[in-house]
């Protein structure tokens, strides 16, 4: 009882923060690795020019939703619509990927879930050793998702789908494990979120010769609170690599149930405030109330 007494005498003497713009509280969702990721569904090469084009189908499950945002590349919330990661994959064609699938399926299995604010930060052609701390891709992604906190919410999951690029050179293959794994701790470590639930995307295909390696790499990263969702035997388009629309719209409810199951399952301990921190404002109110 005098824990809950004194975070109710704490709230009353903390200010209260402005709202979020959106008016409500933001499940922010960051998508980030390379093309799979950023979307190729229904992109292929044109017969006439050999330009890739999207072919503009957007499946109902990757409809605008009206309780689904995505933080653009100028860094404001706007409605989320496909391709997602326009403007930030910037230099190639963007398509159907898995994010507005998953958010889509996420919501209608959870419609008390509230606000989806998608942070999309993929990047098609990269390899692991270019996210990593200190690298361009390693930093805009943190700058991306600490931003995207700043508008309220808190942050719910990253959803990683990367290593295709990985699977050419035996020499990444051999260090993407140690790669990936200090990756996902350096992230976690420079948002602070030490338990941030990662799901993600074990390969389906790949450049190179080296797929199944990777793959096994991916699934022994050894962290908690990774979990693998397993893309192997989805559709590929035509050039035997991107997942075609109906492949990421699967993935991304497979996403979603993962998602779900552990939001479900996880034992979330309460947010821990510290005694000396509360204890300060307790002596204030008493003080307060009598003179």
């Amino acid at each position: 009882m005098l824990p809950l007494l004194l975070l109710a005498l704490l709230a009353l003497a903390t200010p209260i923060i402005c709202q979020n713009i959106l008016q409500q509280r933001l499940n922010i969702i960051i998508l980030a690795g390379q093309s799979n990721m950023a979307g190729r569904g229904g992109v292929a090469n044109d017969t006439a020019t050999g330009i890739p084009r999207w072919d503009g189908d957007v499946p109902p499950q990757c409809q605008p939703n009206p309780s689904i945002f995505k933080l653009s590349a100028d860094m404001a919330w706007i409605e989320a619509r496909e391709p997602i990661h326009a403007g930030i994959d910037a230099k190639k064609t963007n398509g159907i990927g898995p994010g507005m699938a998953f958010a889509n399926a996420v919501l209608t299995k959870d419609p008390n879930l509230g606000l989806v604010g998608l942070v999309p930060c993929a990047i098609g052609g990269t390899s692991i050793s270019q996210w990593q701390k200190g690298e361009f891709l390693y930093e805009q992604l943190v700058r991306r998702a600490r931003l995207a906190l700043r508008s309220g919410g808190g942050y719910k999951a990253m959803l990683w789908y990367q290593g295709e690029t990985d699977t050419i050179h035996k020499e990444d293959v051999e260090l993407y494990g140690g790669r990936l794994k200090r990756f996902f701790q350096d992230f976690r470590s420079d948002l602070q979120a030490p338990m941030l639930p990662i799901f993600q995307v074990v390969l389906a295909s790949g450049l190179g010769a080296y797929v199944e390696e990777v793959r096994e790499a991916q699934l022994n990263v050894g962290l908690g609170n990774v979990k693998s969702v397993d893309a192997k035997g989805l559709p590929l388009e035509a050039d035997g690599v991107h997942l075609t629309t109906p492949a990421q719209v699967s993935l991304g409810d497979m996403l979603a149930d993962a998602f779900l199951f552990y939001t479900n399952h996880s034992h979330s301990t309460p947010n821990f405030v510290p005694y000396f921190f509360i204890i300060p404002h307790v002596f204030w109110i008493i003080f307060c109330f009598r003179y």
